[in-house]
C-alpha cells in the first residue's frame, strides 16, 4: 500500500498547537519566576485585610490635593455642582507603579479637599469608569498592575457610593458586562451605558466592542447586541463616548 496522503494544511495546524502549547509553557515559567512584590493575588490580599480594619466613615477636612496621577476618574457631583468626586488612578515614577484607591471631594468655591475613608471601600484601580445620578457615584471596572508592571488585574465589579453619607456598596448583579479597563460610561436619561474596553492577561490582549445599558430604576443589566448588516464600531478602548440630545 502507498503512503497515506497528509491532509492539506495539517503540518501548519501540528506546528500552530507546538507553538501554542511552548507559549502556554513560558507563560507558566514566567508566573513562577514573578517576585512577590508583583504577586498581585497576595498585594490584593493584604489591601483587603487593612480594609477590614476600618469601622466607620472618616472624612479628613482641608487637607492636600491628591499626589500625581493618570487614569482616575473626575465626576461633578450632582448634589452640589461646584463640587468635584475623585477616585482612584495610577502614577509611575520611572520605577515603580503605584495604584490608588482614595477618594477626594473638591470644593471649587471654597478650592478645598477632603480625604474620605470608608469600610468597604473598592480595591484600589485605574482606567475605571464613574458617573453620577441623583445622589449616587457609580463605578465600574478599571485594573490593577503589580509595582514592576509584570502583573494586570481587570475588574469587572460594579459600586455604588452614596453621596450623602460617603458609604459604598458593591452591587453584585447578574448579567454585567466581562473584567475590563480602558472602556466608556456614559449617562443618558436613567441608564448607564458601557461600551469597549480591554483585557490584559499573561498570555493575551482581547479589545472589546460590545454595549451594555444598566437600567438606574429596575437595577438591571442589559446587553445589546448588533442587526444583522447594521453598521458597528470595532472594538477599542480609550476613546471617547459622550450624550447629545437624544445620541
Amino acid at each position: 500500500m502507498g503512503k497515506k496522503q497528509k491532509k492539506p494544511g495539517a503540518g501548519k495546524q501540528k506546528t500552530e498547537r507546538k507553538t501554542a502549547k511552548a507559549e502556554e509553557k513560558k507563560a507558566r515559567r514566567d508566573e513562577k519566576n514573578i517576585s512577590q512584590e508583583d504577586d498581585i493575588d497576595i498585594i490584593l490580599a493584604n489591601i483587603r485585610k487593612e480594609e477590614a480594619k476600618k469601622k466607620e466613615v472618616n472624612v479628613e477636612e482641608n487637607v492636600p490635593r491628591p499626589s500625581p496621577r493618570c487614569n482616575c476618574s473626575v465626576t461633578v457631583n450632582p448634589l452640589k455642582e461646584t463640587e468635584l468626586i475623585i477616585y482612584g488612578g495610577e502614577y509611575y515614577n520611572g520605577d515603580k507603579t503605584f495604584v490608588y484607591g482614595d477618594l477626594y471631594r473638591y470644593n471649587a468655591e471654597k478650592k478645598e479637599w477632603k480625604l474620605i475613608s470608608s469600610p468597604n471601600s473598592p480595591p484600589p484601580r485605574s482606567a475605571h469608569q464613574a458617573v453620577a445620578w441623583k445622589n449616587s457615584l457609580f463605578i465600574f471596572g478599571g485594573e490593577f498592575t503589580s509595582p514592576n508592571q509584570e502583573r494586570f488585574h481587570h475588574y469587572k465589579d460594579f459600586w455604588c457610593l452614596d453621596l450623602n453619607t460617603n458609604q459604598w456598596e458593591q452591587l453584585q448583579l447578574k448579567g454585567s458586562p466581562s473584567a475590563r479597563s480602558g472602556h466608556r460610561m456614559v449617562l443618558y436619561k436613567h441608564k448607564i451605558v458601557i461600551f469597549g474596553g480591554f483585557y490584559d492577561t499573561l498570555r493575551e490582549v482581547r479589545y472589546y466592542n460590545d454595549l451594555h445599558i444598566f437600567d438606574l430604576d429596575d437595577f438591571k443589566w442589559q446587553e445589546i447586541k448588533p442587526k444583522l448588516g447594521s453598521l458597528w464600531p470595532s472594538p477599542r478602548s480609550g476613546f471617547q463616548l459622550l450624550v447629545y440630545q437624544d445620541e
